[in-house]
């Protein structure tokens, strides 16, 4: 995985500095989806998004859509028009190469996060110094 330079955490720490909406993870749930669907429309995509959420915060279509636009302006989605078959013309997203990147950076992020936060409940669920554990 390629790390990128943080000059708060250094080049050697998975840091989530601007990796987009980290308190929703609307952008690696989107990546994600991108890279196992191959190409999808937003709405396709807004609809998978609720089943794949690493949250339980309700994500807004108004989110994702924005997401999607900095992720393109980012260069790690491409998207254009698809104006065949009934009804009008729809937008489909795909992973580019660099977002397939991006995506392994997002994974490198989350299981740095998931070892912090289980670090973080097993300590905070050990007794107190001192105090013997409390009955059940």
């Amino acid at each position: 995985m390629r790390k990128r330079f943080c000059p708060r955490h250094g080049k050697d720490y998975p840091c989530s500095c601007g990796m987009g909406n980290l308190y929703r993870f609307v952008e690696p749930v989107v990546l994600l989806l991108l890279k196992m669907k191959g190409r999808s429309y937003g709405y396709d995509l807004a609809a998978d998004l609720e089943g794949h959420a690493l949250t339980d915060t309700t994500i807004e279509k108004g989110v994702l859509y924005r997401t999607l636009r900095r992720l393109e302006m980012n260069g790690n989605v491409k998207s254009e028009w698809e104006a065949e078959g009934r009804g009008p013309a729809r937008r489909i997203y795909r992973l580019t190469k660099q977002g397939e990147e991006h995506l392994d950076e997002w994974a490198a992020v989350l299981e740095h996060l998931s070892k912090s936060m289980s670090r973080f409940v097993r300590d905070a669920r050990k007794p107190a110094a001192g105090k013997a554990k409390p009955a059940r």
